[in-house]
């Protein structure tokens, strides 16, 4: 209780925790979760700092087991209608996958089921058996699906899964029970696919669930194209498994194990069908892992598997199935069971935010054109014609170009963070090769100390280049910090680190740009990586970003511009055409024998051109942000950006000062800029009004209003309050006027903590906060009033 006031605190003590145990939710195995967070808050990038935004927070879970929750419980206080926290429970409800939530003030309670479609006012909460009844029931699970629902997780790891691994693991399991044959869960790069394919493994194996009904555990293969997608998880995520772990290879195709792992180029090698020594029906279960990379294809030579194995359930898992590209994989799999989006993530502040740089040179601005009669590296000549970004490296390949993006890059490294690490995307092995060249000359300096500051990791590096990798993605290793690659590294690597992402090459496939991104979309807060860069030197980003379809949000943007000299000039950019395919294209890739790498034929001579002379520099560098719809990349200044979002809260000055003047609604004000990405430290230095009060500078930049500094605002508010200052005696009054000259130096959000104010000098020498209110306002409420009214005038 507050002030006589009954809280919501209160409320939830006294009259919604003892009916929800007379319900018999609190009893073993049927526990209360009180105050549940289940996201970690959006992480926000403003003025140089990070924050998170606000958390979502259950007032309760309901769960009938440990790792299986029914209902979520919103409760208001006592004096508001429980219909007030109706749409909350609702959405909290439809974001965690539960069926049914109750909406209460502690005396009325509001019961919602989404498996009736029906709301109502009852006169209890439902019991935990009686609601897994109605679950199971309109489910049309059978009738012993639940202990395979509730067999609890794995938590040796100490990984507990998030709520949206939670509900994949539970649609996956109910689509099992209910006899689905094959199977789509798409959850984006970096969400931990992984451990929601072990999950739904070990809950199905713990309790002995198999196609046939029989009392044995299930036989399970994880299934993919590349050894380091299955090496990794084999022994690492999968572990508990002990034993019962067999990596199937040509000369070992043991059949006592239960928990398989392979790669389809290990069971259809070009001597031997490998799983035709398994029979048809020996897998229970198979998990395909990057199921959107051709197994799914009709015309794919690794389809042939998955038909042989049909009796088999099949579960594709991916990050990217993306219709026009990965038409086959919901042809073959179906619509998903569940979709966890990368906007999704980085709302939730499981995923990294990111800033997308808009580097352009001068070939890339205005194309390239031999000289007459022009001659490359090997005395060929040149075709006459007009390249365009989509040609180079795969048609002409322009060193100066490579030279141009390794400079630039490095300049970025040595102005953020030569450590950062970083991985650059190019067209093709050749190309990354020379990337890494120009890097080390223009590293000289580090690479003397570290020899391995920059290094290729493609196919042809074999071991040496998976060595280089393993170090790049261990947190505690240095180097190397630069990885230059080409198709190797676009999916399955998980490298926390990764701070810059460098498109050098064109990325039509959308599916594939997912990937790329998603390398550095893994949070590593503990290590102080919270966002990542993308540094686009091809328009791929602005591209697809571009596409309404595409979920994925920049963070924020600025406008840089490089003259010849080096220098940073303002200016402005149109958007570039969406990138096409090469009017030249490269000879067919393949995919080698047992390997999964991208490689090429060896081509009879060189199959493009090289210019090895030539200038090229770069005269462009946009950081771009979303509109504030969130739906199309544009070059703004943070200030135009920050009175624009400012508008789209507050229509008029008016609804702004009202807020703002209030101590009690200024930090709902102040939470929804922060969470807009708007910071005053940085609008002070941006505008160049280092002493401006915020909420003025707010409506200068929104409303064009004049400004005033809050020195002046400091004096007026004194002048208006002679009575206040009148009628305390003389430490009263110095200490009033010591807030003032405390928010003349900082601002008025230090009067957002008080209690914590007083406790610091020069306050401090007046005694604590509660000397101070007694001795010389008359109490703590009178004190509260005193500065409450002080902060009322000072936006008078």
């Amino acid at each position: 209780m507050r002030d006589g006031v009954v809280t919501e605190a209160d409320t939830c003590r006294d009259f919604v925790t003892p009916r929800l145990v007379e319900a018999g939710w609190g009893t073993a195995p049927h526990a209360i979760g009180e105050q549940r967070s289940f996201t970690n808050g959006r992480i926000i990038v403003a003025g140089g700092k990070v924050r998170r935004g606000r958390q979502k927070r259950a007032d309760y879970l309901l769960y009938y087991r440990r790792d299986y929750p029914l209902a979520v419980v919103e409760a208001k206080e006592v004096g508001l209608p429980a219909e007030t926290g109706v749409q909350q429970a609702r959405e909290y409800a439809e974001i965690l996958g539960l069926q049914f939530a109750y909406a209460t003030n502690g005396h009325r309670i509001i019961e919602i089921d989404y498996t009736t479609g029906t709301e109502h006012e009852v006169d209890r909460y439902a019991m935990p058996d009686e609601l897994f009844a109605r679950l199971t029931s309109a489910a049309h699970l059978p009738q012993d699906g639940a202990k395979h629902l509730l067999e609890p997780f794995n938590l040796v790891s100490g990984k507990v899964p998030r709520y949206y691994q939670r509900i994949a693991i539970q649609r996956v399991i109910e689509a099992i029970l209910l006899g689905q044959k094959r199977i789509l869960a798409t959850l984006a790069t970096g969400t931990g696919k992984t451990n929601v394919a072990f999950q739904v493994c070990w809950k199905l194996w713990n309790s002995r669930w198999n196609r046939t009904g029989e009392y044995r555990r299930p036989k399970i293969l994880f299934l993919a194209d590349r050894n380091i997608l299955v090496d990794d998880p084999m022994a690492k995520m999968f572990a508990p498994f002990g034993d019962a772990r067999h990596k199937i290879s040509g000369g070992d195709t043991s059949q006592s194990r239960d928990m398989y792992f392979g790669i389809y180029q290990a069971l259809t090698t070009a001597n031997t069908d490998v799983f035709r020594q398994y029979r048809p029906d020996f897998f229970d279960l198979i998990i395909i892992d990057e199921c959107h990379r051709g197994s799914s294809r009709d015309e794919s030579a690794w389809r042939v598997v998955l038909d042989y194995f049909a009796p088999a359930v099949q579960l594709g898992m991916t990050a990217t199935p993306l219709r026009e590209e990965s038409r086959d994989s919901y042809e073959y799999f179906g619509n998903p069971v569940y979709t966890y989006s990368l906007r999704q993530g980085i709302e939730d502040g499981f995923l990294a935010p990111y800033r997308v740089h808009r580097v352009i040179t001068t070939v890339d601005a205005a194309g390239w054109r031999p000289s007459k009669d022009e001659l490359d590296r090997f005395g060929r000549e040149v075709p006459d014609d007009e390249y365009q970004t989509k040609d180079f490296e795969r048609v002409v390949a322009l060193r100066a170009r490579t030279r141009a993006m390794a400079r630039h890059l490095t300049d970025l490294l040595k102005g953020t963070d030569r450590f950062a690490k970083t991985l650059v995307f190019c067209v093709d092995q050749e190309h990354a090769a020379e990337m890494r060249q120009e890097l080390i000359n223009l590293n000289s300096d580090l690479v003397q100390q570290y020899p391995n500051y920059v290094c290729r990791v493609t196919a042809d590096e074999g071991d040496i280049g998976l060595a280089h990798l393993a170090d790049f993605q261990d947190v505690d290793k240095t180097t190397p910090v630069i990885l230059t690659t080409s198709q190797l590294l676009t999916t399955g690597v998980n490298a926390e680190m990764v701070k810059n992402v460098v498109l050098a090459r064109v990325v039509g496939s959308r599916s594939e740009f997912k990937q790329i991104i998603g390398r550095g979309t893994r949070l590593k807060v503990d290590y102080g990586k919270e966002y990542f860069n993308i540094i686009d030197f091809t328009g791929t980003a602005t591209q697809h970003f571009a596409d309404p379809d595409f979920d994925g949000d920049p963070a924020h943007i600025e406008v840089v511009t490089v003259n010849e000299s080096g220098e940073q000039t303002s200016t402005t950019a149109t958007e570039p055409d969406a990138p096409e395919e090469s009017r030249y294209p490269m000879p067919e890739e393949q995919l080698g024998p047992g390997t999964g790498h991208v490689i090429g034929e060896p081509p009879p001579e060189p199959r493009k051109f090289y210019i090895d002379g030539g200038e090229v520099e770069v005269i462009g560098h946009l950081v771009y942000d979303l509109d504030t719809d969130g739906k199309k990349l544009q070059v703004v200044k943070y200030t135009d950006y920050s009175g624009r979002a400012l508008r789209t809260l507050y229509p008029t000055r008016e609804a702004l000062q009202s807020k703002w003047a209030n101590p009690d609604t200024r930090a709902e004000v102040l939470r929804e800029l922060t969470e807009r990405g708007i910071s005053f430290e940085e609008l002070a230095s941006s505008s160049e009004q280092p002493d401006a009060d915020p909420f003025d500078l707010l409506c200068h930049l929104a409303w064009n209003m004049p400004l005033r500094t809050r020195r002046q605002r400091a004096e007026a508010a004194k002048r208006q309050t002679q009575d206040l200052f009148a009628q305390y005696g003389d430490t009263a009054r110095e200490i009033l006027t010591l807030l003032l000259n405390r928010y003349v130096e900082r601002g008025i959000i230090q009067f957002n903590a008080l209690s914590e104010l007083m406790k610091v000098q020069p306050f401090d020498s007046y005694g604590s906060p509660a000397e101070i209110a007694t001795r010389h306002f008359g109490g703590v409420p009178a004190m509260r009033e005193a500065v409450a009214r002080l902060q009322t005038a000072i936006y008078q």
